[in-house]
């Protein structure tokens, strides 16, 4: 089965609660068997939409990362996110 890969490009507009997100999220992610490759840092933007962090994660499927996105612990944390950031998620099979 491939693995897949989260995507996340973010534009925070409140830290303090985006925060309090990424400490859930991080656990919730971590239970499902999902890894981080990137969590912000250095990016160069060549077409789109700039947004200043850009997450990614290794999930050992699409189905994991599916599931994790719904459980109630990525939920809890979700919570706060919403009305804290501007998001664009997609979950996409790697190649194999």
């Amino acid at each position: 089965m491939p693995t897949a890969l989260w995507i996340a490009h973010v534009m925070v507009t409140d830290a303090e609660a985006y925060g309090i997100y990424a400490k859930g999220a991080g656990p919730a992610i971590a239970a499902h068997g999902g890894v981080f490759l990137a969590r912000g840092g250095r990016h160069v933007q060549l077409e789109g939409n700039d947004r200043a962090r850009n997450v990614v994660a290794r999930f050992p499927s699409l189905e994991a990362a599916v599931e994790c996105y719904h459980s109630a612990d990525y939920q809890a944390a979700l919570a706060h996110a919403k009305g804290a950031s501007v998001r664009d998620l997609v979950v996409v099979e790697e190649a194999e």
